[in-house]
């Protein structure tokens, strides 16, 4: 059993991690260059919440958006 976790530990450190490694060594040259990842997932995350909020505007301009208390099956069940 113990070689079972040593295997998985080594799959960790010398494969899966290997990205990882890459960009602390990146870091010590260029920290934006390091952290392009992180921007690219804040960049994504931005542009979906900005279709979001045009989403939540079209129903809201439609009047499609149901506001009334037992708009949810679960809120209106005693």
């Amino acid at each position: 059993m113990k070689d079972f976790f040593e295997g998985i530990a080594s799959l960790f450190e010398d494969v899966l991690f290997l990205p990882l490694d890459a960009l602390r060594e990146l870091q010590e040259s260029s920290w934006t260059a390091a952290n392009a990842l992180n921007w690219l997932f804040m960049l994504i995350a931005f542009v979906a919440f900005l279709y979001w909020m045009k989403q939540l505007k079209t129903y809201s301009n439609n009047n499609e958006e149901r506001t009334d208390v037992k708009a949810h099956s679960y809120l209106g069940k005693q």
